[in-house]
């Protein structure tokens, strides 16, 4: 039976306890007649100094990944979004089909991850190749970003690493630190920029940024909403995100082609 009022869809989504980004945002974009259904994958708000605090923090995130598909589960829903990235992207693009089919076979749904939806969103704009990449990560994190994008067949030109110092601080990053950090990626002749983190608000700036910016410019959360939205056949418009919300409705050919012959389709 339709849900009331997600008359077209409701849509689990999973995200770490310490994130208060990713679900405004992704509420944000909404359409109408889908309903986002947020379970959180528990962990502590520890501090992060160093690589060896990041990937303890990343422990503690695939610690809790499958029960926290499971209680998504008994709400019904129709599609699974991730609203955590940095896993997606852990050890490059093998890795991350392995992750997408260990979601899919666990829920029995298609699922929407920031690395599918990353390299769905840059192949609509063209022959693009040269990315600039921030992120609130620390260098470890970088590291598994960078081989991810160039096991797809982009050049990582740049990175900047935030280096945040606990999970939840990610979301205390300012406006004025995020423009920063994009004018010094822009600054090494870029053609595209990438941001990585979904507690990393930076949905709107973004489209605002590609406006001064003269390129694409692709927030996570955008980039993996709407991957949802065109993987399911939904074509709305949602303004006041940029370029890839308004001018693009369904998944690029370049992107299915690139995925078809045994990696698959989300």
């Amino acid at each position: 039976m339709t849900d009331s009022i997600g008359w077209r869809a409701n849509w689990g989504v999973i995200a770490p306890s310490t994130n208060t980004s990713v679900q405004p945002e992704f509420d944000d974009m909404r359409p109408p007649g889908v309903t986002n259904h947020h379970v959180r994958i528990w962990i502590p708000d520890e501090p992060v100094h160093s690589d060896e605090d990041f990937n303890r923090l990343m422990d503690n995130i695939r610690r809790e990944f499958d029960n926290a598909i499971l209680r998504v589960m008994t709400c019904n829903p129709d599609y699974i979004v991730m609203g955590m990235s940095a896993e997606t992207f852990w050890d490059g693009l093998a890795k991350s089909i392995e992750l997408r089919e260990q979601v899919k076979k666990l829920s029995g749904l298609g699922v929407a991850m920031g690395s599918d939806a990353c390299q769905a969103a840059l192949r609509c704009y063209g022959d693009i190749r040269r990315i600039g990449v921030l992120t609130p990560y620390w260098p470890v994190g970088d590291k598994n970003v960078k081989k991810f994008f160039e096991d797809c067949g982009f050049e990582v030109v740049a990175i900047k690493g935030l280096k945040c110092e606990s999970p939840a601080m990610i979301a205390q990053v300012t406006e004025d630190e995020l423009r920063e950090a994009l004018v010094e990626l822009d600054g090494h002749d870029v053609e595209a920029l990438v941001q990585c983190g979904t507690n990393l608000a930076m949905a709107r700036l973004a489209g605002e940024a590609e406006k001064w910016l003269k390129k694409p410019v692709l927030a996570i959360n955008t980039a993996t909403y709407w991957y949802a939205m065109r993987a399911n056949g939904y074509d709305d418009a949602i303004e006041g995100f940029g370029s890839l919300m308004t001018d693009f409705r369904e998944l690029p050919a370049a992107y299915l082609e690139s995925v078809a012959g045994g990696a698959g389709t989300a």
